[in-house]
Order: C-alpha cells, then structure tokens, then sequence
C-alpha cells in the first residue's frame, strides 16, 4: 500500500493512525504505517515530553508525527478563568441533577478533574510545540483547520510537513492558500468533529480541489477494502483513528467502556455537541440524548462546553457509570468487534487490500498480470 506520499514519509503502508495512546502511536508506525499521537489532552509540557521520550524509545526508528488542536487565529489575553467565568449557573446545574440522577460519586477531595479541553488555547497548543519540534518528528497535524501562519513556517524550517482536517472542499482549497503539505478528508462517518458530507462524496472533491496536494481519506475506513476504495478515490493514503480503540495497546482506562464499543453496532454513533460544543460524533448514550434534548439548557459553544464537562466526564469515567459513559468514535464501530494487536490489525488491512486489488483486476480482465 504504497503511494508517493508514503514513499516521501518513508512508511511501508500509506495508513496514518491518529491515537492518545503513545503505545498506539509507537506500534503503527512499528507495523509499517505512520503513527500521529494527539496532543491535545497534553495541558503539561512535561508531560507530553514523557511520553515524547517514550515513543522515541519504541517507535524502531520509524516516523511518527503529533497532532494538536490550534486555532488559526490568534486570541489575546484570555485565559482558561476569563473562559469559566462565562459559563451560565444554569447549566452547572443541569449537569449537577443529570450526575446526581444516575448517583454520579464526587471526586475524592483535592482529586484533578483529569482530561479538558484546554488545548484549544493559543499559548497551550504553543507550548506542545515547542516541546514537539525537540523531537524529529515528521508530519504536524492540525485537528482544527491550518494552523497560524508562523506555526506552519517554523514546521517546514524544520522540514516537518503540516496536515489539516478539512470537511468540505472549500475547507480544503483554504488549507491550500495557507501553505499546508497535507489535507485530511474527514467524512460524516468520522469519530470526532465531523462535516456533513460523506467520504465517498468529500474524498474526489476534496482531492480535485487541492491537486497536486495529496490527500488522506478518512472517516468510515476500517478495512483493506476501504483502504483500496479510498486509493481509488484519489487519497494517497488513509488516516484511520477509531479502529485503534480496541486494540490491546490501547489504555481507555474502562473495561466497560471497552465493552461498550465491541457490542456496538454502526449506527450507535451520534453527531453531538455534548462533548465540545462542536459537532463530534460518539456514542450515543444517556448523557449525549441529554444535552441533545429540547427540553434541556442546550450545548455552549466550544471551549466553554468542554471546560463545563471536564469534571463530569471525568467522574463518569473513573465510575464507569454505564449509562453515561460513553467517547468519540466514528461509525466503523460496528466493525471494531473484537480486542485485537495494532499488528493484527494491519494484517487484516493488508490482507483485505489485496483481496480488494485482485477483484478489480480481474474484473478489468488483468488477472495473473
């Protein structure tokens, strides 16, 4: 599964893997794809330099990249307490009678509301960069669109390239004017912020508006099927995020959550506000039809709907309150059956791809060529 983007990055198969999971990261790139650890829940310098160290020491030598999530514009002189001070009363308490319905324990005293979504920040995605560019990784991608102008310059200094998710073609054609190398098509079927256009309807679209730029598919692909239907499509090459959930090396910290996602079919996703305040699809779950509902406060616009969540989500996952627990992931779910190796997965991607290639040789007549 080569093409020439994978030949540029020196990956043996054009599949790029996004994950939390600096284990998830080391073994996809170990496997011959191209690792992408998230960096957004990375609020500590020190700790995604950990975890940078850590990959290092596993990746084999291979090329891996980073993920962030950083606006293109600039905001000024606002920190995370300007942002909480704008978060109506009402909706606190909301989320206090939504936990205390479903007998939601408290945090233990002085306990860290975990994860939140703070990597938004100007300063936050900064100092995740300045951490990055001590190591030599090769791609920076960007989960909100081009990245600042002086971001995507000190990048190609470094000859690290830049991707951008992009959910429409006109998303696409504005990541190509800011000087981005890569254009992530993320379709509707995609774990996470999504668009509303279709990866078989967004990925020619996306790659005629940006040629000569090459382009990654992504949302729905969880099989070498997919894979070669997307190459097909014009993608030089795939960026899959959600099959990696319920790989062993993967940490969710929950078996029922794990348990959650293996039962799970396709259509037990939602596109939902609930997490972000923007459109992300999850799991649908009691939590989600609860902020969804009309007759409730409604979602606040991103990042005040993240930092009013982090304690609550976090007190749901350290319970595992059924229910309510729930986490981004796209529609290929319904495939993600069974707890698997990052290798066996590749393996089946591998072997599906080429079972894939020889049906349209032979329906082209090329069989044995």
């Amino acid at each position: 599964m080569q093409t020439e983007l994978s030949k540029k990055l020196g990956v043996e198969h054009a599949i790029f893997g996004f994950t939390p999971f600096p284990a998830v990261a080391a073994a996809i790139s170990r496997a011959g794809g191209f690792g992408v650890l998230g960096a957004v829940r990375y609020t500590a310098p020190d700790d995604l330099r950990r975890d940078l160290d850590w990959v290092e020491a596993h990746v084999a030598g291979r090329p891996y990249g980073l993920d962030v999530v950083m606006p293109a514009k600039k905001v000024e002189g606002v920190t995370e307490a300007d942002v909480e001070a704008m978060i109506p009363q009402g909706h606190r308490q909301f989320i206090r009678d939504t936990l205390a319905k479903y007998g939601v324990p408290e945090l233990a005293e002085g306990e860290a509301a975990g994860w939140r979504i703070t990597g938004w920040m100007e300063q936050v995605a900064r100092n995740q960069l300045d951490v990055a560019f001590d190591y030599p990784v090769k791609l920076l991608a960007n989960a909100l669109g081009s990245p600042p102008v002086d971001v995507v310059e000190r990048a190609h200094d470094r000859g690290v390239l830049v991707a951008a998710l992009a959910g429409s073609a006109r998303h696409a054609r504005k990541h190509q004017e800011a000087g981005i190398d890569i254009v992530v098509a993320q379709g509707y079927e995609a774990g996470g912020h999504t668009g509303e256009i279709a990866s078989m309807v967004l990925t020619p679209e996306v790659v005629e508006a940006v040629d000569p730029l090459p382009v990654l598919a992504a949302g729905g692909i969880g099989s070498g099927q997919q894979v070669a239907a997307a190459l097909s499509l014009g993608a030089q090459g795939v960026w899959l995020g959600s099959i990696w959930l319920t790989t062993t090396e993967a940490d969710l910290h929950s078996t029922a959550l794990t348990a959650k996602l293996l039962a799970a079919g396709s259509g037990d996703t939602v596109r939902s506000r609930a997490l972000t305040g923007k459109p992300a699809r999850q799991l649908r779950t009691e939590w989600t039809d609860a902020w969804d509902d009309p007759n409730g406060p409604g979602t606040l616009p991103m990042p005040l709907q993240g930092l009013l969540v982090a304690e609550a989500v976090s007190r749901i996952q350290k319970y595992e309150v059924e229910p309510l627990l729930g986490t981004p992931v796209g529609q290929i779910v319904g495939r993600m059956n069974s707890e698997r190796s990052v290798r066996a997965v590749f393996d089946d991607l591998t072997r599906g791809f080429e079972q894939a290639v020889d049906r349209i040789n032979r329906i082209a007549g090329r069989s044995g060529q």
